[in-house]
């Protein structure tokens, strides 16, 4: 992502251009930030199931009870609507039978919408053809008290046969005329006296077309849907007409659920506390190391109502000097020993992280001397099988880093600006001197932190 100075950015991933949101969905699954958010969450109880159910590989326990606890709601909910009052039963009973009656009454078939327009074309193309022939069939033949084109047209020829010389020539052009007139007019009166006469009635298709279609305004866009209301209306009012037997039914089928709901939690929960043990273990181990060499942590499981996550309630409890009893984390915790709590948590964690960077924000928050050199240790060997980018003010975090990047910030025209440069061998010493000691860099200072470079270095590809 390329960032300038009038507010537009550049986003590629893969040389592809992307938009930001895109972004931020990809890289969820590619980078695990860790910093003061992070701490905060430690301290939230509510979260900390949350790292058990990602070493217990306990999905399909969690999914049966899942949908035991949803099929426990919906029961519930049955049951609840099934007890409404009797004057709100009587008046939804009126209106489901009055929308069942207008329903089945209807008699409502799939497809008769689409053949009742069918039979309407036919009809109407019946009236338009038999209107046209009958109109022709009197033009040709005429009527009671009007000669047709026929009969006027042998009249003209019987009065031009009477004449001799050039008009007989336009008389046998008339007679070759009416004898095609004749054949058109006779096969006119044949088509008309054997059309197929149509049974269907117009005004009569009208009328239950616009009756579907005042049904549908109600009951839905299609035969179907009307049809999957009526079902529904019918179920409704069997439902209200046998309220009582069908709570009884509802009652027994809850008490049934609830009981396999109980199994269902109490097998989460023996997934939970048995990799809790397993968890225990290894983070006390990971805390000793890091310098907490009598804390003791558990994680508490109790029994407590039953939502979507389970039936019961986990908290880290931790002691960390030999002698006190085990107390809620964020009661008792430093900010060193929450940071290292939560180094050793995220190390536990790795083999079920498919994220392959993971960026440490003020992981030394508290921690100096023996306890952030071992912090140093810890984050090298997290790093042994996917990125680690720390943000860190102590050097003996940073001189076990493999490269290292300053960040300054600088203002311009009011602006304040963040720059990160790559540090070269001699600038990676420097920078290590300068953050034991401050802006002067002596010589000895120097040579010191060359040789905490080079000794961290060493003793990490150990």
């Amino acid at each position: 992502r390329k960032l300038s100075l009038n507010g537009k950015g550049i986003i590629k991933i893969n040389g592809k251009p992307l938009t930001a949101s895109v972004l931020k969905a990809i890289a969820g699954g590619l980078i695990n930030i860790h910093g003061q958010h992070d701490n905060q969450a430690l301290l939230n109880p509510d979260t900390h199931s949350g790292y058990i159910d990602a070493l217990a590989e306990n999905q399909k326990e969690k999914a049966e009870y899942y949908k035991e606890f949803k099929n426990v709601n919906k029961i519930r909910k049955e049951l609840e609507a099934l007890e409404c009052d009797e004057d709100e039963k009587q008046r939804k009973t009126e209106l489901l039978k009055y929308q069942i009656k207008e329903l089945t009454e209807a008699d409502i078939k799939i497809g008769e919408i689409a053949e009742l327009k069918e039979k309407l074309t036919i009809a109407e193309n019946y009236e338009k053809t038999v209107k046209a022939l009958s109109n022709a069939n009197n033009c040709f033949y005429g009527g009671d008290d009007t000669d047709g084109a026929v009969e006027m047209l042998k009249n003209a020829e019987k009065q031009l046969s009477t004449l001799n010389g050039e008009i007989e020539k336009s008389n046998t052009k008339l007679r070759d005329a009416i004898s095609v007139l004749e054949d058109v007019a006779a096969e006119t009166a044949r088509t008309l006296e054997h059309y197929e006469f149509s049974d269907f009635n117009p005004d009569e298709i009208n009328q239950r077309l616009d009756l579907l279609y005042r049904l549908m305004l109600k009951y839905g866009n299609s035969e179907e849907q009307m049809l999957e209301y009526l079902a529904d209306a019918e179920s409704q009012l069997d439902n209200i007409t046998f309220s009582d037997k069908r709570a009884a039914e509802l009652s027994d089928e809850l008490e049934n659920s609830k009981q396999r709901l109980v199994k269902l939690g109490a097998a989460l929960t023996a997934t939970r506390k048995k990799t809790a043990e397993k968890f225990e273990k290894s983070v006390t181990e990971i805390l000793c190391y890091l310098n907490m060499p009598s804390v003791t942590f558990k994680v508490d499981i109790k029994s407590g109502r039953y939502t979507k996550n389970g039936c019961d309630t986990m908290e880290f409890m931790i002691s960390a000097n030999k002698g006190e009893t085990v107390k809620p984390l964020h009661k008792i915790a430093s900010g060193g020993e929450l940071s290292r709590t939560m180094l050793a948590i995220k190390s536990v964690l790795l083999d079920k992280d498919p994220v392959g960077t993971m960026i440490f924000d003020e992981i030394d928050t508290g921690i100096s001397g023996y306890a952030a050199d071992k912090v140093g240790i810890q984050l090298c060997r997290v790093a042994k099988g996917r990125q680690v980018i720390c943000v860190t003010h102590l050097a003996q975090i940073a001189a076990r880093a493999k490269a290292h990047l300053l960040i300054e910030k600088s203002t311009q025209n009011a602006r304040t600006f963040t720059k990160v440069y790559p540090l070269s061998g001699d600038e990676r010493i420097h920078e290590i001197a300068r953050i034991m000691s401050g802006s002067e860099i002596t010589e000895n200072l120097y040579n010191s932190a060359k040789e905490l470079i080079d000794r961290s270095q060493k003793n990490d590809n150990l």
